[in-house]
């Protein structure tokens, strides 16, 4: 009997001896396998982009671009103090601004080409969306005051809207922006003081110089 016993017992102490052999035999990871470091690298430049873009300024204000904006400038601010009637000196500032929007828009695709950047990115998004609420509201007025007669008013009320909206633009792109934008306030605020008279020439110092001097300010520091 007690030979019985003690077997069944080698038998058990063998079984379980063989089951934890077997149990320490099966490999098992200590944790899952990283994932490839060509998708990992793929995934932190990712982020590291948007990170970049949600936080970086929009450089391509276009400095030469400027510059030309400021050179057609000059030239329509001498043709409109020649203008013959009130219609033709508002059609001259119109034509003006149309030309000088696609000459900024033409240039900063050109610059945001050379820097191998999207032109449409978050910053530029931003940009545009600062500048709109003062291009809307000074379209209006304008429509308003040529209506009654008032377009001495004109000069000194586009002066006044476009610094305050380069300035607040200017928040997301280089310093120099927004600089140029408190030079239009100041030009805006001395022409509601001054004569009517006054008023191409200080749309000629304003858009024709500052952006001349801001634009050479930019291409040189900033590229462009």
């Amino acid at each position: 009997m007690n030979f019985r016993a003690d077997l069944k017992l080698c038998i058990a102490k063998f079984s379980v001896v063989q089951l934890y052999s077997q149990q320490m035999a099966v490999v098992r990871p200590i944790r899952k396998e990283p994932m490839g470091l060509h998708s990992q690298a793929i995934d932190n430049l990712e982020f590291i982009r948007s990170t970049m873009e949600r936080s970086g300024a929009f450089t391509a204000v276009p400095g030469v671009g400027g510059m030309l904006m400021g050179a057609t400038a000059l030239f329509a601010a001498f043709a409109a103090h020649l203008a013959k009637s009130p219609k033709a000196w508002l059609a001259i500032w119109v034509g003006e601004a149309t030309l000088a929007f696609a000459i900024g828009l033409a240039f900063s695709y050109r610059k945001a080409m050379l820097d191998g950047n999207p032109l449409v990115s978050r910053t530029f998004r931003r940009f545009v969306l600062a500048m709109a609420p003062s291009a809307f509201v000074g379209a209006l007025l304008t429509v308003m005051l040529f209506r009654d007669g008032q377009q001495g008013l004109l000069p000194a009320m586009w002066l006044l809207l476009y610094g305050l909206g380069v300035s607040s633009a200017g928040a997301f792109s280089v310093r120099a922006v927004p600089l140029m934008g408190v030079g239009f306030l100041f030009l805006g605020g001395l022409g509601t003081f001054a004569p009517a008279s006054w008023g191409d020439g200080l749309m000629a110092a304003g858009f024709g110089g500052l952006h001349l001097g801001f634009g050479y300010l930019i291409a040189r520091h900033f590229g462009g």
